[in-house]
C-alpha cells in the first residue's frame, strides 16, 4: 500500500487552489471581458474558440507524452508544474489587460486570439503533471480517494475564491463606487479585470511555490519510448473507457461551465447587477465545500458508481430548481442561491469522482495493453475541460449571434435576455443528465471488474 503523510497530501492539494484562480478567471470571466469590455464581436469568438481547440488536440497528448518521459533531480512532474504555471501568470496577466484598441480591430483581433491559444497551451504544462500525480500517490481506493477529495477541496477554494470576489473586485478596482448596470462601462470592467488578474496571477504562482516545494514525487516509471503522435492517439483509442469517461465527463462539465460563464451576464443584464452575482457564488461555494464530504462519507457504504449517480442527480435536481426559482421569482437571489447549494453540492463531488476515476483509467489502461501511459491519460482530463468549454462557448456564442447580444448596449434586448435565462437556466440540467445516462450504460470500471483491475495492476 503506498501511504504519504497528510502533510504532503496538504501540499500536493495548495497547488490546486493556484490553478483554479487562472482556470476561474478564464472559464468564468473571459467571456464577458472579451465582449463587454473589448466589445469583441460573439461571432468572432464563436470561429475562435474551436480553432483553439484543434491545437489543443496536438497539443494535450503530445504534452502529456513528454511528461511521461521526464526524468530530473526535482522528479516527473514538478519541474513543470513551475514552468507552466509561471508562464500560465505571464499569459493570464496579458490576455485581462489588452491594449486599447478599437473592438473591431484586426491587431486587437489577433492580439486576442493568439493570447487565448497561449492560454490553454501554458495551461497544459502546469495541469497535466500536476494532475497526473494522483496514483504515484495511492494505489488504494480509499486512501485515493482522500488525496483526490483534498485536491479537489483545494481546486473549490481557488474556483470559490474567483467566483465570489471577482464581481466585487472589478467593481473597486474599476474605480465605480456602485456596480449597478449603468456604472458598468467597458472601462470599469477594463481597468477592474486587468488589475484583478495580477493579483490572481500572483497567487498561481505562490501557490504551485508551495506544492512543488512541500510535496515528495514517489518512485515513477518513465517512459523510453520515442514520441509519437500516431502511437499517442493509439493508445487513447485502445482505451475505450478512457474515451466513455471523456464523453460523459464533457456533457457533465459543460453543464458546469455553462452556469458559471453565463451568469455573469445573467446578474450584469438581466439583473442589472452584477456584484448580486457574488451573493450567488457564495451560496454556490457553500455546496462546494461541503462536497468534500460526500466520497469519504459515502464511500463507506457505497461504491463510487452509486457514489458518482448520486452527485450527478443532486446537480440535476439543483438545477431544475434553480430553474423554477428563476422563472417564477426572477431576482430573488437568496432562493436561487438555495438551489445553488445543491447543484455545487452535486458538481464538486462530481469533480472529486472525476478524479478518483481516471485514475482508475489509467489502471485500467495498463490492464488491457500492457502501458502504464499516466500522464497522457491525465492529460486528457485538460483537454476534456476545454472541450466542455468549447461546447458552452459555441452554444453562448452562438446563441447571442442569433438573439442579436451586444455587449457595449448598457441595455439588452428582451430577446438577449430571455436566451440569457435559458442559457442559465434550461441547458446546464439537460447536459447532466445526458451524461448520467450515458455513464450508467457504458462506464463499466467498477465492482469485481474494478478488484480484477488493481489486483493485475499491483502484481505487476
Amino acid at each position: 500500500m503506498n501511504k504519504i503523510s497528510l502533510g504532503r497530501k496538504l501540499g500536493y492539494g495548495v497547488g490546486a487552489v493556484g490553478l483554479d484562480l487562472s482556470y476561474g478567471m478564464f472559464y468564468s470571466y473571459l467571456s464577458i471581458y472579451l465582449t463587454d469590455a473589448l466589445g469583441i464581436s460573439p461571432l468572432f469568438l464563436l470561429v475562435l474558440t474551436p480553432l483553439a481547440r484543434i491545437w489543443d488536440g496536438i497539443n494535450d497528448p503530445m504534452m502529456g507524452m513528454i511528461v511521461d518521459k521526464t526524468k530530473t533531480k526535482m522528479g516527473k512532474y514538478r519541474p513543470w508544474i513551475l514552468i507552466g504555471t509561471l508562464l500560465n501568470a505571464i499569459v493570464l496577466c496579458l490576455l485581462f489587460n489588452a491594449p486599447n484598441l478599437p473592438s473591431d480591430s484586426v491587431k486587437l483581433l489577433f492580439y486576442a486570439g493568439i493570447l487565448y491559444v497561449f492560454w490553454g497551451m501554458t495551461n497544459t504544462l502546469a495541469d497535466i503533471p500536476f494532475w497526473s500525480m494522483v496514483p504515484s500517490f495511492a494505489t488504494e481506493e480509499k486512501d485515493r480517494n482522500l488525496v483526490s477529495t483534498i485536491a479537489r477541496a483545494f481546486s473549490g477554494l481557488g474556483q470559490g475564491i474567483i467566483s465570489i470576489f471577482t464581481p466585487i473586485a472589478v467593481a473597486y478596482f474599476g474605480g465605480v463606487a456602485g456596480s449597478k448596470l449603468d456604472s458598468m462601462t467597458s472601462d470599469t470592467l477594463r481597468a477592474g479585470f486587468g488589475k484583478w488578474s495580477i493579483v490572481a496571477s500572483v497567487g498561481l504562482i505562490v501557490f504551485a511555490l508551495i506544492c512543488v516545494a512541500s510535496t515528495k514525487e514517489k518512485s515513477v516509471t518513465v517512459s523510453n519510448e520515442k514520441f509519437s503522435f500516431k502511437a499517442a492517439l493509439n493508445v487513447i483509442k485502445q482505451n475505450d473507457q478512457l474515451l466513455i469517461f471523456m464523453l460523459f465527463a464533457m456533457m457533465s462539465n459543460a453543464g458546469f461551465y455553462m452556469t458559471s460563464g453565463i451568469s455573469s451576464y445573467y446578474f450584469k443584464s438581466v439583473l442589472g447587477d452584477i456584484t448580486l452575482q457574488s451573493k450567488f457564488n457564495l451560496m454556490g461555494t457553500i455546496g462546494s465545500v461541503l462536497a468534500i464530504l460526500v466520497v469519504p462519507v459515502c464511500s463507506k457504504f457505497m461504491n463510487n458508481r452509486s457514489i458518482y449517480k448520486l452527485s450527478l442527480s443532486m446537480a440535476a435536481a439543483g438545477y431544475i430548481g434553480m430553474a423554477i426559482m428563476g422563472y417564477l421569482f426572477t431576482g430573488n437571489v437568496t432562493l436561487l442561491g438555495l438551489f445553488y447549494v445543491l447543484t455545487s453540492l452535486g458538481t464538486g463531488s462530481m469533480f472529486v469522482n472525476q478524479t478518483v476515476m481516471l485514475a482508475d483509467v489509467v489502471d485500467y489502461g495498463e490492464f488491457k495493453i500492457g502501458q502504464r501511459n499516466q500522464a497522457l491519460t491525465f492529460s486528457m482530463k485538460g483537454f476534456l475541460q476545454k472541450m466542455a468549454y468549447t461546447m458552452q462557448a459555441i452554444i453562448m456564442y452562438a446563441t447571442f449571434s442569433v438573439t442579436g447580444y451586444d455587449g457595449q448596449a448598457v441595455v439588452q434586448t428582451a430577446t438577449a435576455k430571455s436566451a440569457i435565462s435559458f442559457l442559465m437556466f434550461i441547458v446546464p440540467p439537460v447536459m447532466i443528465l445526458v451524461s448520467l445516462f450515458i455513464f450508467s450504460k457504458k462506464y463499466k470500471i467498477f465492482g469485481e471488474f474494478k478488484q480484477e483491475v488493481l489486483r493485475t495492476v499491483s502484481e505487476k
